[in-house]
C-alpha cells in the first residue's frame, strides 16, 4: 500500500552542493489556486488510493466468489472504505517524514506539506486518525484478520519503507512487500482466512511493481539524486542494474501471472490473455534496456515513459481478466 517514525534527517547532508540549489522561485512553481479539498486531494495520493481500492476489490471480488457469495454484498462497501482510508492516512504520514526531500525535488516541491499549506500537527493528526478509522472499521466491519493486516501494512510503508529510502536502494524490494497487499486484503476481508489464491494474488501485485518502480525512478533520478534518496538509477547511473532487476521481474511476471489458473482461481481464457499481455509487458521491458547506450541521452526517458504507462495498463487489464474469467469452488 504505497499505496508512508522518526522525522528524516537532512536531506542536505547527502546532496552534492550543486543540486542543493533551492527549487522554489516563481518559474518553477506554478501559479495554482490552493484550496483544502485540492490539498487533501494532494495530501492523500488520490490517484494512487484509487488504485489501491480497484486492487483490493479484485481481491473482494474473486474471495466472494470462491464462498459462492454475492460480490456486492454490504461487506464490499465496508472492505474498500476501510482499506482507502488506511491508504490515506499512510500517503498522508509518508508526505509528513518526506516534507524536507519534497521540497526539494521538482514533481513534489508544491505538496501541501512541503509549502508549508497543511502544518506538520495537522497532517500527523490526519493520517493517524484515517489510519486508526480504518483499521478499527475493517477489524468491526469484516473481521479483525484484515484490520490487523492493514494496520501492519501501513505501519510497514509509514515506518520502515519511506525511512529507508534514505538509506538503501534495498528499500524499493522492502516497499513493494506493503504494495502487494490490497488485493490479498480484499480476499481475506470477503474469506476470514489467508489461502493460496490470495498469495498468488500478492505475488502478482509484488512481481509487477518492480519494471514500473524501475522506470519510475530512471524517469525521475536527478530528482531523487536532489534529495538524497538512493533509488536504483540514482547509485548506479549506467542503467545496467536497473535494465536487469526490471528484466527479471518483468520474465518472472509471466508464469506468476499464470499462478491463479493452476490453483483454479481462473480459468484458460484468462491464461491466454495473462501470456500475451506477459510478453507485451516483457517487450517494453526489454525496449527500456535501451538507457544502457546512453544513459546521460535525455531522449533515454522516452523508453522509460513507455514502459510506465505499459505498465499502468497491464495490471488493470490483468486484474479484469482474472475477474472475468473468475471460478469458484470447482
Amino acid at each position: 500500500m504505497q499505496n508512508s517514525a522518526v522525522a528524516p534527517s537532512d536531506p542536505d547532508q547527502s546532496v552534492p552542493c550543486q543540486e542543493r540549489a533551492p527549487l522554489r522561485s516563481a518559474a518553477v512553481v506554478p501559479a495554482a489556486r490552493h484550496t483544502l479539498l485540492s490539498d487533501y486531494k494532494e495530501l492523500f495520493k488520490v490517484r494512487v488510493t484509487t488504485l489501491v481500492i480497484i486492487t483490493a476489490w479484485a481481491g473482494f471480488y474473486l474471495g466472494s466468489l470462491r464462498s459462492g457469495i454475492s460480490s456486492w454484498n454490504p461487506g464490499l462497501w465496508s472492505t474498500l472504505l476501510g482499506i482507502g482510508l488506511v491508504s490515506c492516512g499512510s500517503s498522508a504520514l509518508n508526505q509528513v517524514l518526506e516534507r524536507k526531500s519534497d521540497a526539494l525535488m521538482r514533481r513534489t516541491l508544491d505538496r501541501p506539506l512541503a509549502t508549508g499549506r497543511i502544518s506538520l500537527p495537522h497532517g500527523v493528526i490526519v493520517g493517524l486518525l484515517a489510519i486508526v478509522l480504518g483499521s478499527l472499521s475493517l477489524a468491526w466491519r469484516t473481521n479483525p484478520l484484515t484490520g490487523f493486516l492493514t494496520l501492519l501494512t501501513a505501519v510497514c510503508y509509514v515506518g520502515v519503507y519511506t525511512p529507508l529510502k534514505r538509506h538503501t536502494t534495498l528499500a524499493t524490494f522492502i516497499g513493494a512487500f506493503p504494495g502487494a497487499m490490497p488485493p490479498l486484503l480484499g480476499w481475506t476481508a470477503a474469506r476470514g482466512v489467508i489461502e493460496w489464491p490470495a498469495v498468488a494474488l500478492f505475488a502478482i501485485l509484488f512481481v509487477w511493481q518492480f519494471p514500473h518502480f524501475m522506470a519510475i525512478a530512471w524517469l525521475y533520478r536527478e530528482d531523487y539524486g536532489r534529495a538524497g534518496i538512493r533509488m536504483l538509477p540514482v547509485v548506479e547511473p549506467d542503467g545496467w542494474s536497473t535494465v536487469a532487476q526490471a528484466l527479471a521481474y518483468a520474465v518472472l511476471m509471466i508464469p506468476v501471472s499464470l499462478v491463479p489458473v493452476y490453483l483454479g482461481t481462473a480459468g484458460y481464457i484468462y491464461g491466454a490473455i495473462a501470456l500475451l499481455l506477459g510478453i507485451g509487458y516483457l517487450t517494453y521491458t526489454i525496449r527500456f534496456s535501451r538507457i544502457t547506450r546512453d544513459p546521460e541521452d535525455p531522449s533515454s526517458r522516452i523508453p522509460a515513459r513507455e514502459l510506465l504507462r505499459a505498465s499502468v495498463i497491464y495490471l488493470p487489464l490483468l486484474l479484469m481478466a482474472m475477474m472475468l474469467d473468475a471460478k469458484g469452488w470447482r
